[in-house]
C-alpha cells in the first residue's frame, strides 16, 4: 500500500531554526514541506470547509502553464462549483481520506491514489466523507486543428502498471494516467518511481515546465547548476528547459507527482 506525503500544517516550535531548504532562483524553486504551515494557507470562493497550500502559479518570465494546489477538505466540506474558468482542464490526486466526486452525473468514491482528469467544461464537484487530502492541478487547454477535448475519467495508482523506462532494469518507471500519443491531452499528470539507486543518469534540459511534488523517499536532485535533497513532502517547480537528474538515495522508493505540458506548438509571440 502506498503512502503519500501531505504538509504538516501547524507552525514549528520556537525553538526551531530559521535556516531551511527553501530556494528561489531564476530556473528552479524548491519548497521543503517544512514551509507549507498553517500561515500560508488559503480559501476558495465556492469550497466549504476547506483550506489549500498554492505551491505553484504561472509567472511570468517562469513556468507559465498551470497552478497547483494541495487541498485539504473537512468533513462535509467540498464544492459544487469548483472551477472558475470554463477553458481550464483539471487533475485530481488524492493523497488521503475519503470523498465523492461527481462528474457529469457519474458518481466516483475518492481514497488515497484515486485520480482524475477533468476536461474543460466539464460538471463536477466533491464532497468529503473524511478529511480529503488531494492535489489539483489546473490549466486550460490549448485548442488545435482537429482535436477536441478528451472525455473525463477516474482511476486509481493501484490500477495502473508503471511502466518501466528503458535500459533501467526496472529501477525508474513511470505510472501513465494518459497514453503519451493521445494529442488531445496538451498535459500529463504522471507518477515517477526510483528504486533505492535508481537515477536519472543524464541532465534532462527540455522545453516542458514542470512540476514535482514527492509523495514518498528521498532523493539527490540535479537542478540547474546545483545538486539538492528533496523528500516526502517537498515540491520542486521548474522553467522550461532548466537541466534536471536525480538519484534515489533513501533505503525506500522515491516517488514523485510530475505534471509537464506536451503536444502542442510553441506560440511564436509573445501573449497579448
Amino acid at each position: 500500500m502506498a503512502n503519500y506525503a501531505h504538509p504538516p500544517g501547524g507552525l514549528p516550535a520556537q525553538t526551531e531554526l530559521m535556516t531551511d531548504r527553501a530556494v528561489f532562483t531564476e530556473a528552479y524553486a524548491v519548497i521543503p514541506h517544512g514551509t507549507m504551515r498553517d500561515i500560508v494557507t488559503s480559501f476558495l470562493p465556492g469550497w466549504e470547509k476547506t483550506r489549500l497550500w498554492i505551491i505553484a502559479r504561472p509567472l511570468s518570465g517562469f513556468a507559465e502553464t498551470f497552478a497547483h494546489y494541495v487541498m485539504e477538505v473537512s468533513p462535509g466540506g467540498g464544492t459544487d462549483a469548483p472551477e472558475p474558468d470554463a477553458d481550464a482542464q483539471g487533475v485530481l490526486f488524492v493523497t488521503g481520506g475519503t470523498g465523492t466526486l461527481v462528474v457529469d452525473d457519474d458518481t466516483h468514491d475518492l481514497a488515497p491514489g484515486s485520480y482524475a482528469y477533468l476536461p474543460p467544461g466539464s460538471a463536477w464537484s466533491l464532497r468529503a466523507t473524511g478529511t480529503l487530502r488531494f492535489h489539483w492541478i489546473r490549466k486550460r487547454w490549448q485548442p488545435a486543428a482537429g482535436l477536441t477535448p478528451p472525455p473525463s475519467f477516474v482511476t486509481s495508482d493501484h490500477d495502473v502498471a508503471p511502466t518501466p523506462m528503458p535500459d533501467t532494469d526496472g529501477r525508474w518507471s513511470t505510472t501513465r494516467f494518459v497514453a503519451p500519443d493521445d494529442l488531445r491531452h496538451d498535459m500529463h499528470v504522471n507518477i515517477v518511481t526510483f528504486e533505492p539507486g535508481g537515477s536519472i543518469p543524464f541532465a534532462e534540459t527540455h522545453v516542458m515546465e514542470h512540476g514535482l511534488y514527492v509523495l514518498e523517499g528521498k532523493a539527490v536532485y540535479r537542478l540547474n547548476r546545483d545538486w539538492v535533497e528533496v523528500e516526502a513532502g517537498d515540491y520542486m517547480w521548474l522553467r522550461a528547459f532548466c537541466p534536471q537528474a536525480c538519484v534515489a538515495a533513501g533505503p525506500g522508493r522515491f516517488r514523485y507527482l510530475l505534471y509537464k505540458d506536451v503536444n502542442r506548438h510553441v506560440p511564436l509571440s509573445p501573449p497579448r
